[in-house]
């Protein structure tokens, strides 16, 4: 067997294999002689079968499995020699002028894109601030406050009041669509709080300032992208009778909000909201540092990427995008999705990070357990309530799947190591600025 070098150009590699017409001979005679004895054939006694009849009956079938042993055996041999490590499947094509037939020589075209040599960092010279909120008597008061008025009744106004923002009104509407009445537009004695942005835009805003007892020709624009394609970006109208105008009255900061919410006194209740928030703000402050350490690095280091790597990472961007900007669109019967520039700048940061902390986790020895793994399916598990099982087998037929899973787990713990080695701050801060610190993440 021979391995030529074809290709050498920056990541690309391209070799051609020639295995001897003849060493394939051997190896397909080999397995039919292995073979021989456990075969029966009729006319003839158990392990008795000619040579000639068994090939003839099983050579090719034979001879494919023999190539591809070969080939993988030369492709195994040549990545541990090279120390190569294909960015993707390598793509191999045989090469036969005129057609291969039995007995000539195999000649295979090998080509890929390896993994390049990753830089080594100091992850002690990085420093970096992690914001610190602590969840004071004003945050957990506020967070009660929240949860007193999510948990408000409403009582009847004075006869004649005037609807205000925040009043629930209770409302029979019809929307008609040119003079007719639309499948789902209707509805009775219908609770909507005003200013909760749960209708159309521009439908409660009409209702400021009715009272029980009118009658109002609300006038909108279903959204252009609205589900229902036969209304989006169309003027309706609806006929609506305000019924009764309610006012707001938030639940009492008292034990019995506490019962309603698990605990057994408002002061187990105020706990239970500290212990929260504490968890909220650590993780969002997570994040806010994760994304630090990520650009830090980014800023850090820099080396070929494999061009299949970013290609394809930029197609899924665009893809998910394109998605997001169409909700109700399913499928992929749409036009070609092309990659733009940022597309692919974002696509090559994503790679370089992605082989840089792969690399980090490499040498750290970072591992995924089973344990760790088997607990992440679980939550995503839970999305399917009475699918879980099918969940679970679709999950374990489909290394992709799993990889998908494992992924962010294994991120998340290489970054935890890098944290552990670097110099890490902390930063007393409000909650406000953690808050923008947050926003701002979503801006890069």
């Amino acid at each position: 067997m021979q391995v030529t070098e074809t290709l050498n150009d920056g990541l690309k590699r391209g070799y051609r294999i020639t295995v001897p017409g003849a060493d394939l001979t051997a190896r397909v005679d080999a397995k039919l002689a292995e073979a021989a004895p456990d075969i029966e054939m009729k006319g003839f006694r158990k392990g008795k079968v000619p040579m000639a009849l068994l090939k003839k009956q099983f050579g090719e079938r034979l001879l494919g499995e023999a190539m591809q042993e070969v080939v993988d055996a030369a492709m195994g041999s040549h990545f541990e020699a090279t120390g190569d490590r294909p960015a993707a499947q390598p793509e191999l094509k045989m090469e036969a002028e005129g057609g291969w037939k039995e007995g000539d020589d195999l000649v295979v075209a090998l080509t890929y894109e390896r993994l390049p040599e990753v830089p080594e960092l100091d992850l002690s010279t990085i420093a970096l601030d992690r914001l610190k909120v602590t969840a004071g008597e004003a945050e957990v008061t506020e967070a009660l406050e929240n949860l007193a008025k999510s948990s408000a009744t409403f009582d009847d106004r004075k006869k004649g009041s005037k609807a205000k923002d925040g009043d629930q009104v209770v409302i029979d509407f019809t929307g008609k669509l040119d003079g007719e009445p639309f499948d789902g537009g209707a509805a009775t004695d219908y609770p909507l709080v005003l200013g909760s942005k749960s209708f159309i835009p521009g439908f409660e805003d009409q209702l400021v300032g009715a009272k029980a007892g009118d009658e109002v020709a609300v006038n909108v624009t279903f959204p252009e992208g609205y589900q229902a394609a036969n209304l989006a970006g169309k003027a309706v109208v609806f006929d609506v009778t305000v019924k009764a105008v309610k006012a707001p009255a938030p639940a009492t900061l008292d034990d019995d909000l506490a019962k309603k919410y698990g605990a057994d006194t408002l002061d187990a209740f105020k706990t239970q909201i500290a212990e929260r928030l504490e968890a909220e703000y650590t993780g969002a402050a997570r994040a806010v540092v994760k994304r630090a350490l990520l650009d830090k690095l980014d800023a850090s280091v820099d080396f070929a990427l494999p061009q299949t790597l970013v290609d394809a990472e930029a197609s899924q961007i665009a893809h998910q995008l394109w998605h997001e900007e169409h909700p109700d669109h399913h499928g992929h019967d749409h036009d070609h999705i092309h990659a733009t520039d940022e597309h692919m700048a974002l696509a090559k940061r994503r790679v370089k990070l992605g082989l840089l902390l792969a690399e980090i986790g490499r040498k750290a020895e970072v591992q995924v357990t089973d344990a760790e793994l088997t607990q992440a399916v679980l939550a995503q598990a839970r999305q399917y309530p009475g699918q879980e099982r099918q969940f679970f087998e679709f999950i374990q037929k489909n290394p992709g799947a799993r990889q998908q899973i494992q992924a962010p787990i294994f991120e998340d713990k290489v970054v935890d190591h890098i944290l552990s080695l670097a110099t890490v701050t902390e930063k007393s801060v409000g909650k406000d600025d953690l808050q923008k610190a947050v926003e701002a993440l979503d801006e890069l």
